[in-house]
């Protein structure tokens, strides 16, 4: 092993040390919430993400000319420390967390500069993603959903002609066969907000492992309209992400309350209810891929129409019918 190499392994390794000793019960009590909280399960995965997106880019990181911003760099240190003093003292456990990143992304400029930044700014976002949010933000995003996860299953039984009643997220129905009316709770298990923010971080993972490369032999041109195409396609794509989860979750619970007219409020619980989740959330995954495959199709034929009318003004019609080249002149 060269010693230029360890001399440049040096300082990555000792930040790390650093951060790890100041962070270390954070992302303990980070650990345990991914592994109880199964909202925020999906955060086990984040590290190794993470690891095989700064593998996959260390060929970019080495090329990369470091231009520390210090003094940007020392603002956000110090005001990483200082959220992590408030957040302990406070027994704030987002605000604490939240200082994890900002101090990541500060130590970053500090020592190499904003072109850095922007190389880890996925691996950033996918850790902002797994950070369970404050409970009362929590409530207030998920009780919209329930209502809303609610009002799709009374609308699908209307159109069933299925007998039901809504207040809030309780639908009230008559199963075939039963002598009593049934209540369906739409909990907050049921609100879709798990799979949204799972789906969101697999819409951030989707839009770069798919990114558009960008050639060398491409001219400056070209390789501004692909960045350009690449920004803008993760951001429908990550946008997109929102609407197709509350959707699917909204057709997961229509469907629960008709079977269990049908079939009886079994069907709301157990296997079937876990079974349909999967289910739900593959579709909603293959339609996030549809919706990345679309944009890649719509891409692909801006791009031939582009060629096509490069090479019909790299050539000028004669006027008794010959095709002649322009005069490079």
């Amino acid at each position: 092993m060269s010693v230029p190499f360890l001399r440049n392994l040096y300082k990555p390794a000792a930040i790390a040390a650093a951060l790890v000793f100041v962070y270390f019960t954070v992302l303990q009590k980070l650990g345990r919430d991914w592994w109880h909280d199964e909202n925020y399960s999906h955060g086990l995965l984040i590290p190794f993400i993470i690891g095989y997106i700064l593998w996959h880019e260390r060929k970019r990181f080495a090329g990369v000319h470091a231009r520390p911003a210090v003094w940007f760099g020392a603002i956000g240190i110090g005001f990483s420390l200082l959220a992590l003093w408030a957040g302990t003292t406070g027994a704030e456990l987002f605000a604490q967390r939240v200082s994890l990143v900002v101090m990541l992304a500060s130590v970053a400029i500090y020592f190499w500069g904003f072109r850095l930044l922007r190389l880890i700014a996925v691996p950033l976002a996918l850790l902002v993603l797994a950070i369970p949010i404050p409970q009362i933000v929590f409530n207030k995003i998920a009780f919209p959903l329930q209502l809303f996860a609610s009002r799709c299953a009374v609308s699908a039984m209307s159109l069933f002609h299925i007998p039901v009643l809504r207040q809030g997220n309780i639908i009230e129905l008559m199963p075939l066969g039963a002598t009593q009316p049934k209540k369906l709770a739409v909990v907050e298990a049921c609100s879709g907000i798990r799979s949204l923010m799972t789906l969101v971080t697999l819409a951030v993972v989707y839009a770069y492992v798919t990114k558009p490369k960008v050639t060398s032999d491409s001219d400056s041109r070209n390789a501004t309209r692909s960045r350009v195409f690449t920004t803008l396609r993760s951001f429908i794509l990550i946008i997109a992400a929102v609407p197709i989860a509350i959707l699917t979750n909204g057709l997961r619970v229509s469907g629960t309350g008709v079977l269990a007219h049908y079939y009886g409020a079994r069907v709301a619980d157990g296997f079937f209810h876990s079974f349909s989740g999967w289910v739900i959330y593959i579709a909603a995954a293959l339609l996030l891929f549809l919706t990345g495959w679309l944009l890649d199709r719509v891409a692909r034929f801006g791009k031939k129409d582009h060629k096509r009318i490069y090479r019909m003004n790299k050539f000028k019609v004669h006027p008794a019918g010959r095709v002649n080249p322009v005069n490079p002149a």
